[in-house]
């Protein structure tokens, strides 16, 4: 029997919501940079370089990528074998550790959720409640994905009843223009198809917590049906011409990932943050990286003697140094190699950066 104590849950939301609030994902990095590699539009080639710059400065400074620090979602996989010692319920500990991340003094993050949403709208000033979902499995141990969803993205999300006959890409490719830019783009987009209307948008939000592997899948081929609608809506909602920021191009979106589940005698789609479903209850969710960090999701398992500090797994070593021209990426050049490169000559030592983890972040 594992046991998880309160303050090793709340530290270890707490640790998450910081740690996503400047730190893009790895593969979100790579997309992205091959991204600005095959970009032909120089609008779009711009707003890309400026995300990838931005997202470097806050790494460097540790301050949140975006100022919508988003609405804090919570998927918590309780082991059979898992014990809690808590003082109050799950999701009052959950809360303590999004309260203390939000108000923490050395990274402030903006607060946006409203309490009496139909009447006076007022702000509960430490972003909480959280949205959690909690899920019974084998084991013991406690699996928690932190996922801070922007507000851009999360309000873009559509669901719809489809017809058996109807088609789940032309409904895509029909919804997707309607959404403008204010999900930020590219990003992915998350799809969830079948069960019931509620089932369809938790698949899509949940679907966004994958990696992105769209080059991979392309280069090794479709084992699936699932696998070839990812690959068809890839292709297909790049083509609509949005790009980056909405200003055209061709990357509107990094990746598609679908979830489905099985359904009665007819279709609900829904589409979340990035997530796509077909068949059935079909929901949609777009996700969006630049501005926001809707799909910064971090999953930790949590055991007894074995709390890994996120604080402590930062991506950059003690001594790192920073390049005087890290503001501005340089033509010609892989734009994550130079998101990358901390020691070359012409560099100063980080504690001489004073200035850039004192100052604004630019607005994402």
């Amino acid at each position: 029997m594992t046991t998880i104590r309160e303050e090793d849950l709340i530290q270890s939301i707490a640790d998450s919501l910081q740690y996503i609030s400047f730190y893009h994902p790895v593969d979100y990095i790579q997309a992205l940079g091959a991204a600005y590699e095959q970009e032909q539009s120089p609008a779009a080639r711009d707003a890309i370089a400026q995300i990838l710059t931005n997202s470097r400065m806050c790494a460097e400074g540790r301050r949140p990528i975006c100022q919508d620090t988003g609405i804090v979602n919570v998927f918590l996989k309780v082991g059979l074998e898992v014990r809690f010692a808590l003082s109050g319920s799950l999701e009052d500990a959950v809360n303590a550790g999004v309260r203390r991340a939000y108000l923490n003094p050395d990274n402030p993050l903006r607060a946006s959720i409203l309490a009496d949403p139909a009447g006076k709208r007022n702000n509960t000033r430490d972003n909480t409640p959280a949205v959690v979902h909690v899920s019974l499995v084998p084991g013991n141990q406690l699996d928690v994905t932190v996922a801070a969803k922007g507000g851009g993205s999360e309000n873009k999300s559509k669901f719809v009843m489809l017809n058996p006959s109807d088609s789940i890409v032309d409904w895509v490719l029909k919804t997707v223009p309607t959404m403008g830019a204010g999900w930020c783009p590219p990003g992915m987009l998350g799809l969830g198809i079948g069960g019931t209307a509620e089932k369809a948008m938790l698949m899509a939000k949940e679907s966004l917590m994958d990696p992105i592997d769209m080059t991979a899948l392309k280069a090794r081929g479709p084992n699936n049906r699932i696998e070839e609608l990812r690959i068809e809506l890839f292709d297909k909602v790049n083509a609509l011409g949005i790009g980056a920021q909405g200003l055209g191009g061709l990357s509107t979106v990094l990746d598609v990932k679908i979830l489905d589940y099985p359904d009665p005698c007819r279709r609900s789609a829904g589409r979340d943050d990035p997530q796509l479903r077909r068949h059935s209850p079909c929901a949609f969710r777009p996700g969006r990286f630049g501005r926001g960090q809707p799909h910064a999701a971090l999953t930790q398992g949590l055991a007894p003697g074995n709390l890994a500090r996120l604080s402590q797994r930062a991506p950059r070593e003690p001594g790192a140094r920073r390049c005087r021209r890290s503001a501005k990426l340089e033509t010609g050049r892989d734009p994550v190699t130079q998101w990358q490169a901390h020691d070359r000559a012409g560099c100063r030592p980080q504690e001489d950066c004073r200035p850039l983890r004192q100052g604004r972040v630019p607005a994402g």
